[in-house]
């Protein structure tokens, strides 16, 4: 069986907002899905696990079962890596969450699917244009 190639991943406060109940935001990943593969970082799976309420267990463990989970490689660790201590010194410091999440879209090609692109500001990531 082929492996399905997503081309969007998903960033946590997206997944947290969907699980909220963000009308807007449903809405673009139903859009977003019928259209293409939707897929996440293990960072992500990790952020929405710690963060989930015990009665949203079964709507969450459906949901992270419908997209893509992204291992952390060596490759992606590496450029995790090389984006923290870039950024370190700058005026825009990455968590390390989200330098796994920008070294994953960068490591697969992904555009990032995110509220928050002010996190995220290597001028190679592609992201897709989203309202809070």
């Amino acid at each position: 069986m082929p492996r399905r190639r997503p081309r969007y991943l998903l960033d946590t406060g997206v997944l947290i907002r969907h699980l909220r109940h963000h009308g807007p935001t449903t809405r673009l990943l139903r859009e977003l899905g019928r259209q293409d593969f939707l897929a996440i970082s293990a960072i992500t799976r990790l952020e929405i696990r710690v963060g989930m309420r015990e009665h949203e267990r079964y709507i969450t463990n459906k949901l992270l079962s419908r997209l893509i989970t992204l291992d952390i490689d060596a490759e992606v660790a590496d450029l995790a890596g090389d984006l923290l201590r870039k950024y370190r010194a700058t005026q825009t410091p990455l968590t390390i969450p989200d330098a796994i999440i920008a070294a994953t879209a960068l490591r697969h090609g992904l555009i990032l699917v995110t509220y928050n692109p002010k996190d995220f500001p290597m001028p190679n990531l592609l992201l897709y244009p989203t309202n809070p």
